[in-house]
């Protein structure tokens, strides 16, 4: 097995036919992923967990106002529903394989991300987004999402994100079984999971200026670099974004504490009105 680690994508995809006896040339895996991104956006679009999904939005909205006082969501409207850029995915398998693998020569303690297989690896190629108003209402549809999950037989899973680039979204994975096609064209049935990354409108804001720089980052780490110092370097773009990042997220959690403060003052003086009238 060949210990040099690729350093470029070009690198990184002779490596993967040399090393892995991947035979199909780079614009055939293109075309072959966005065949198979295709097929799985149908199926999530035409899930009932989807359709159930985009019809209880409202409901969601009108339960979360009557609990608190304040609106969830600024639409009702379905969010979109995205497919990840061959690009993007090629670039993800090199991360994972290559440069985020502190294993390497071995593969990662999970096994290669490989294109016979890579397709129930990666969760996000069909992806789409919630945003909500407070920071509470990600829980809130969180919570929803599980529901769904479980009255459709559907396994989930989530986590709670919180970079140090100043980054946060709670990422909802659901998986189900999907027909796709392979490079021979025939069909094989795989495990695919679906991600819904629920976020703030604050955040949402912040996640465009973000992610032009945090997908930079990522493409030109290196192995022997190690993370760039941004933190150090405050006339930078990273270094003012990542800490608005921050900084909002900050601030949306005072929002939450003045709203609780807010609600416990009416509550007692509720209390105290009635006293009066007794």
């Amino acid at each position: 097995m060949q210990t040099a680690k690729p350093t470029t994508i070009h690198e990184y995809v002779s490596w993967v036919r040399t090393e892995h006896g991947v035979t199909e040339k780079t614009r055939r895996l293109q075309n072959h992923f966005e065949s198979v991104a295709a097929r799985l956006k149908l199926s999530f679009e035409l899930s009932a967990f989807w359709v159930q999904l985009k019809n209880n939005l409202r409901n969601f909205h009108e339960e979360y106002l009557l609990r608190t006082g304040y609106d969830l969501l600024q639409t009702f409207d379905a969010p979109l529903i995205l497919t990840k850029p061959f690009n993007s995915f090629l670039l993800k398998t090199f991360r994972y394989n290559v440069l985020e693998n502190g294993r390497w020569p071995d593969p990662p303690i999970d096994g290669w991300v490989l294109p016979h297989g890579w397709y129930s690896r990666i969760h996000d190629i069909v992806r789409t987004s919630l945003v909500v108003k407070y920071l509470d209402g990600v829980e809130f549809i969180i919570s929803k999402l599980k529901t769904l999950s479980q009255e459709n037989a559907l396994h989930c899973e989530v986590s709670f994100e919180a970079r140090e680039e100043g980054y946060y979204s709670a990422h909802f994975n659901v998986q189900q079984e999907v027909e796709i096609p392979r490079f021979d064209w025939d069909t094989e049935r795989i495990q695919a999971r679906f991600e819904i990354q629920v976020t703030t409108q604050l955040q949402a804001i912040i996640r465009r200026l973000l992610h032009k720089y945090y997908g930079e980052r990522r493409a030109r780490l290196r192995p022997d670099q190690g993370a760039s110092k941004w933190q150090w370097d405050y006339k930078s773009d990273e270094f003012v974004t990542n800490y608005l990042g921050h900084i909002l997220h900050y601030v949306e959690g005072m929002i939450m504490e003045v709203r609780g403060r807010q609600a416990k003052a009416s509550a007692s003086i509720l209390a105290t009105h009635d006293r009066r009238e007794e």
